[in-house]
């Protein structure tokens, strides 16, 4: 076993794994956050994603060794204690919650580019948002809440 530190949603962690540990796992059996899924395994469906270091990534497929010393942000950590994110507000106004498996990883990527890009086109959260998979929907649901998003971040905008 090995031993690493890392920071997740602003508290510093000590875990130990070894070399077959993905990020995945430490988030959700060492640390308890279980707000991150593992829908596919290999990085297709996006259920899985978490912001390292300011990027949306796929933890089912980043070695645990990689988020060493690194800044990891969950769905668990966005929210201001009882008070949910605004794009967590947004999914729910908009309908986009269906079955919930994949919203956090919608969530999640939505806020890395919202983070770095407030004004991102329409077609900058379609590239983002295509690279998800949903079972539950036509994700006309999920284009309404990623839109209405943008509008309640950069207008501050809180239900």
């Amino acid at each position: 076993m090995k031993t690493m530190q890392l920071t997740v949603n602003g508290k510093a962690h000590t875990v130990h794994y070894d070399d077959k540990t993905m990020l995945i796992d430490i988030l959700r059996d060492k640390l308890d956050l279980t707000g991150t899924k593992n829908g596919c395994g290999h990085g297709a469906c996006g259920a899985c994603t978490v912001i390292m270091n300011g990027e949306a990534v796929r933890s089912c497929i980043i070695k645990a060794a990689k988020a060493e010393g690194k800044e990891i942000l969950t769905i668990e950590g966005i929210c201001e204690g009882n008070k949910l994110h605004p794009i967590q507000e947004a999914f729910i106004q908009a309908g986009a919650i269906q079955c919930g498996f994949c919203t956090a990883g919608y969530i999640m990527t939505l806020h890395a580019l919202f983070t770095k890009s407030p004004d991102a086109t329409d077609e900058e959260i379609k590239k983002v948002l295509e690279k998800h998979l949903c079972r539950c929907t036509g994700y006309e649901t999920i284009w309404e809440g990623a839109k209405l998003a943008r509008r309640m971040m950069k207008e501050k905008i809180t239900l």
